[in-house]
């Protein structure tokens, strides 16, 4: 009898027997990831430091880049991850040099009516429960970064009503004369909370900020979800995250993460996030885990850099694009 068999088991019982042989530096000594290009978290998994492999490898030819797409898919999905997952097996079994590069899902779906997008049966990504709980942590970071913008856009609104601009220098902070009726950024969480999606925040005293219609959005809908999967490097993530227009002025102009002086925390926040997961099939083929934005609005893409890299160690990369072939994968055309 083969060792899991999905007419018999469930998806989180071979998850769980095929983890027992998991084991993050070996996974790195097969593929040729060296020591100090490892961030081990745990026994099972860890982060690979992009960057230095990145550096080291930027002579070796890139292997075939295949990306896995699909019609429209339902509320339950239409097996694109099974796909990426069988293939990436398929191709081990032939002893082909092969990896792949896949989104981390949203707790949103995850908690909702989807459950895991690790793939199913024995086309299953592991370690299952923690792909589907947060992993090592990128939509949490994700989530500080953006209510970092929103706490910093709605302080400066509550200052600039309850001071004049003598006061404000003495802080010291200019006025943006933030227009409260045209912000455009939301606060986030990774659950499906429509109850949250339009608010009134601030009520109380003027100490207890500007009462000011809200929002919040899911976390893979942020926008700095969206820079994580196409930023190129450091110093790329911080630019982009200090372009971000919050809101408008009275006059109309944007203003933006740098102009709230908050973009250098944001990408603090940010930091550990640069650097992909390295997880693995039930049969033990490396697989990265690299962002997770949503396909119909956002980019649909895992991290550009974590796909650069698997072109280089694998001579198969394997990646999917979110959603279905009308929105994921025309953006992975443009993006990638």
């Amino acid at each position: 009898m083969a060792k899991y068999d999905p007419t018999k088991q469930e998806d989180w019982q071979i998850g769980e027997l095929a983890e027992e042989e998991l084991d993050f530096n070996r996974q790195c000594d097969k593929i040729g990831i060296l020591p100090e290009e490892r961030i081990p978290m745990g026994r099972k998994i860890g982060r690979v430091e992009y960057m230095k492999v990145k550096e080291r490898l930027k002579d070796k030819p890139d292997g075939y880049y295949i990306d896995i797409t699909a019609i429209t898919p339902t509320p339950l999905g239409e097996g694109k991850t099974v796909t990426t997952m069988g293939l990436i097996e398929g191709l081990g079994a032939r002893k082909m040099n092969v990896g792949g590069c896949i989104r981390q899902p949203s707790g949103g779906p995850t908690m909702n009516i989807k459950g895991t997008a690790a793939g199913s049966g024995i086309a299953l990504l592991i370690p299952m429960a923690d792909f589907s709980l947060g992993l090592t942590g990128d939509i949490n970071n994700v989530m500080n970064a953006n209510n970092m913008a929103m706490t910093a856009l709605t302080s400066r609104l509550q200052h600039e009503f309850n001071y004049d601009d003598e006061q404000l220098a003495k802080i010291p902070l200019k006025r943006l004369n933030i227009d409260p009726r045209r912000v455009e950024f939301k606060w986030c969480m990774d659950f499906c909370a429509q109850t949250l999606r339009n608010i009134t925040i601030g009520r109380g005293t003027k100490m207890d900020g500007f009462q000011m219609d809200s929002s919040f959005c899911i976390a893979v809908a942020s926008e700095v979800m969206a820079i994580l999967s196409m930023f190129s490097d450091l110093p790329n993530l911080r630019k982009r995250l200090g372009e971000i227009t919050v809101a408008y002025d009275k006059k109309g102009n944007p203003v933006t993460t740098d102009d709230l002086e908050c973009a250098g925390a944001m990408t603090a926040f940010m930091l550990p996030s640069i650097n992909p997961t390295l997880c693995a099939t039930v049969e033990l083929q490396p697989v990265f885990v690299h962002a997770g934005p949503f396909g119909n609005i956002a980019v649909a893409q895992s991290t550009i850099v974590a796909d650069q890299i698997g072109l280089k160690l694998f001579d198969y990369h394997v990646t999917e694009s979110g959603f279905g072939c009308d929105l994921g994968f025309e953006k992975f055309w443009n993006i990638k």
